[in-house]
């Protein structure tokens, strides 16, 4: 029984490092989705989409724009009708809410907040994410 152990232990790799074999970690996480880029211009600012099925798409937008939603709207990222409020945005990405039928709206938010302005009365300011996300 001694000897057996003694073999056992001498199979060991004991006291040299370069023989230690380190564990490789395993993630189970997905890589971040990638960043669409649309446009031309001088002006840069990141725009977010979460639709009602927690579909995320990031957008880095160029754009000549000064406005958030003129700068949207003419890459055909966003569209709506204009009411007593300003622009009622109803398609984001190609993802058409209806509040009458479904109860379902895009809220606007700058940094996480929802938005104090409209989309379309929003200045862009390159330091601000902006988001429209599904709601209800």
């Amino acid at each position: 029984l001694i000897a057996t152990m003694a073999l056992s232990v001498t199979g060991c790799k004991w006291g040299d490092p370069s023989k230690v074999e380190t564990p490789t970690a395993v993630s189970n996480q997905t890589a971040a989705p990638a960043t669409v880029v649309k446009g031309t211009g001088k002006t840069v600012f990141t725009f977010e989409v979460t639709d009602q099925n927690k579909n995320f798409t990031q957008f880095e937008i160029h754009t000549d724009q000064k406005i958030v939603g003129e700068a949207l709207q003419e890459l055909g990222l966003i569209a709506g009708e204009e009411g007593q409020y300003g622009l009622y945005v109803k398609t984001v990405n190609g993802v058409t809410l209806d509040y009458d039928k479904d109860g379902l709206y895009w809220a606007f938010y700058e940094n996480g907040q929802y938005a104090a302005k409209g989309i379309d009365q929003t200045p862009i300011d390159t330091g601000t994410i902006y988001e429209l996300k599904a709601a209800k």
